[in-house]
């Protein structure tokens, strides 16, 4: 397994949830499960990808990006809203370049030697099917929030439910 074969891959996965984020309503960020609203979820799923370039990959993460949802949603105790769509797409887009050239500069042999993370041992190789796997469910997580808490525009105007 090497870059050649596992950017196909990845890219597919990745348009894909792309796209996604790209025709959200910026009013359904606010969403929230529990203590994680879709906004908080796609800031994550960029984070999470410096982290792993840096743990898996050896890249360093670059100066300038903070890393507010590295102790989860029940963490800071003042969570920053991700509210503009635009600054998370550029996130995700930003997150998903460098990954992506961290991955290209891995040499062939790298990708099935284990390496040591704040999660345990892991290849490059299964650290990618780790992230592959890791926005299928955010992006599932985001489909249900939706689905089942949408956005109330003109809830004052609606008629009262009983």
């Amino acid at each position: 397994m090497s870059f050649e074969t596992v950017l196909p891959i990845w890219n597919a996965i990745q348009g894909r949830f792309h796209k996604t984020v790209q025709k959200l309503p910026e009013a359904d960020l606010t969403l929230e499960l529990g203590s994680a609203s879709i906004g908080y979820m796609l800031r994550h799923n960029a984070e999470v990808e410096y982290m792993f370039a840096n743990w898996f990959f050896g890249v360093k993460i670059p100066a300038g990006i903070k890393l507010y949802t590295a102790g989860g949603p029940n963490g800071p105790k003042v969570k920053p809203a991700f509210t503009n769509l635009q600054e998370l797409v550029d996130d995700l887009t930003a997150s998903n370049d460098f990954l992506i050239e961290a991955m290209r500069n891995l040499p062939h042999e790298a990708w099935t030697v284990p390496v040591e993370s704040p999660m345990g041992p892991s290849t490059p190789l299964e650290a990618v099917g780790r992230l592959m796997y890791h926005t299928g469910i955010h992006s599932g997580q985001i489909s249900l929030i939706q689905k089942h808490f949408p956005v109330k525009e003109n809830a004052a105007e609606a008629p009262a439910q009983h």
